[in-house]
């Protein structure tokens, strides 16, 4: 895909210029702590076992999740706040919305590999920068690519150059396991992913599709201030639309939803996707469809007090400001992530009556690492048994605590060939159809569509020549 190239954000930060040798705890990293290859294997098998790693709703130290699920199906949105994550002044955080017949499943997978290869290439980092040193200190010649001073000086330059490539690279082998992967079909299935890294007072980000973070700041004037920490990667940037449209691909909105710019294939009315970079859609990875992600890296300060990272369920019906203020007031942190999603699923029956709520999946970091007495989690109508679950490694649990099967099921997500003709007809009836059940039995295997109207799907419909893959 050769045309099909990304152009990451730039960002600057504080500039320390010395030319000292720097050992690698200055890049946060501890030396005595390096995790093999397998090392990493064996966390994948016990991740439910790891502490200080949260996926479902409840709290952490410093963080407080939630996700509900909206009235498409099953929930297909993911999250996950890991503390100690190198060491113990680094938090992993994340929050993964999928969408496809298996969207719930991509979206979990990425969500329990990513932080690993992120990890992986990090440790290989700390590798190869302590051979080098070793080299250093025997008075070799050689300058270590983790110390060796950039146009500016700055080691803080290396450190984020360093996120950066972690970033980029543990994208790329993700979408490349994806693609691989024998039991899971991502040809018309995939994920966005907001990931933000917390190490000290810097925060790296890596982000692809329309799931967003935002910084919460208190002003001069000692009021809360919102601050988009990322930008909504779809179809209707010019500079997305325009690497799509060189590789064959077509973006134009529906005439029933022309606020909404979609990528389709260049031979057929589908899928329809409403982002323009995501892990799998292997449909539309050869027609500008890319998992590159943005990186940007920032310092915080003293004024700045927590991030919210939401899938766009949240920011479909709230803005950046009223996120902010929601937080703010809530009576406990503990409760913040779960009354923020209550906001939405308020502001989605009154904005939007006849539409079918999306999923909504909600991370709340507090950055001066406090959170609530158990006293307050507990008056809130969370218990122990709540955080333990966090824990239980209940591979049919969904991350809403609800049992599914990891089978194709009804989503609402994408509408199919037969119901895309009739869609005028039944969203005259989409208030009746509100008060039906929204549940499939697990027979019906074939992924069918909308049955209303809803606002934003990911996907409208899949390819002729995807219905005939499902159908051996």
């Amino acid at each position: 895909m050769g045309c099909c190239v990304s152009t990451s954000s730039q960002s600057s930060c504080s500039s320390r210029s010395n030319g000292e040798t720097v050992s690698p705890s200055c890049f946060g990293i501890s030396c005595g702590r390096r995790k093999r290859f397998s090392d990493h294997v064996n966390m994948l098998k016990h991740l439910s076992s790891i502490p200080n790693r949260i996926f479902t709703n409840g709290k952490s130290r410093s963080s407080c999740i939630f996700t509900q699920q909206g009235r498409k199906g099953i929930n297909q949105d993911a999250m996950i706040v890991w503390e100690d994550f190198i060491n113990e002044d680094t938090t992993f955080c994340g929050v993964f919305d999928g969408h496809g017949p298996h969207g719930h499943l991509v979206a979990r997978k990425v969500r329990d590999t990513l932080p690993l290869k992120l990890l992986s290439f990090i440790d290989s980092y700390e590798y190869k920068h302590n051979k080098q040193s070793t080299a250093c200190c025997k008075g070799n010649n050689v300058k270590s690519d983790g110390v060796e001073s950039d146009k500016d000086g700055s080691i803080e330059g290396k450190e984020e150059s360093m996120w950066r490539e972690a970033f980029l690279k543990s994208y790329k082998t993700m979408d490349k396991e994806l693609r691989s992967h024998p039991n899971l079909d991502c040809f018309c299935s995939g994920s966005t992913a907001i990931t933000v890294v917390k190490q000290g007072s810097n925060l790296f980000m890596g982000y692809i599709g329309d799931s967003r973070a935002i910084l919460a700041s208190k002003d001069i004037n000692d009021s809360m201030v919102a601050t988009q920490l990322t930008v909504d990667l779809k179809p209707d940037l010019p500079r997305e639309a325009e690497r799509i449209k060189r590789c064959k691909g077509r973006v134009f909105a529906l005439q029933d939803e022309p606020e909404v710019q979609r990528v389709w294939l260049p031979f057929d009315d589908a899928p329809g996707l409403a982002m323009a970079r995501a892990f799998g859609d292997f449909c539309l990875k050869d027609y500008g469809v890319i998992s590159i992600p943005e990186f940007s890296q920032r310092t915080l300060t003293e004024s700045d007090k927590f991030i919210v990272l939401a899938s766009d369920g949240v920011w479909d019906v709230l803005s950046n400001e009223e996120v902010v203020d929601i937080i703010s007031s809530a009576p406990a942190r503990s409760s913040a992530a779960r009354i923020l999603v209550d906001s939405a699923a308020r502001e989605w029956k009154s904005k939007y009556p006849t539409s079918k709520m999306d999923d909504c999946a909600v991370v709340c970091l507090y950055l001066d690492g406090k959170m609530d007495l158990e006293s307050d989690y507990e008056e809130q109508n969370y218990s122990s048994a709540t955080l333990q679950s966090n824990h239980s490694g209940n591979a049919g649990e969904s991350d809403d605590g609800q049992n599914s099967e990891p089978s194709l099921q009804r989503n609402y997500t994408v509408r199919s060939s037969e119901e895309n003709d009739s869609y005028k007809r039944v969203a005259a009836a989409a208030i009746e159809v509100e008060g039906t059940s929204e549940t499939v039995s697990h027979e019906d295997q074939n992924w069918s569509g909308l049955e209303g109207v809803t606002r934003v799907n990911s996907l409208v419909q899949l390819p002729r020549f995807s219905e005939e893959r499902q159908r051996p």
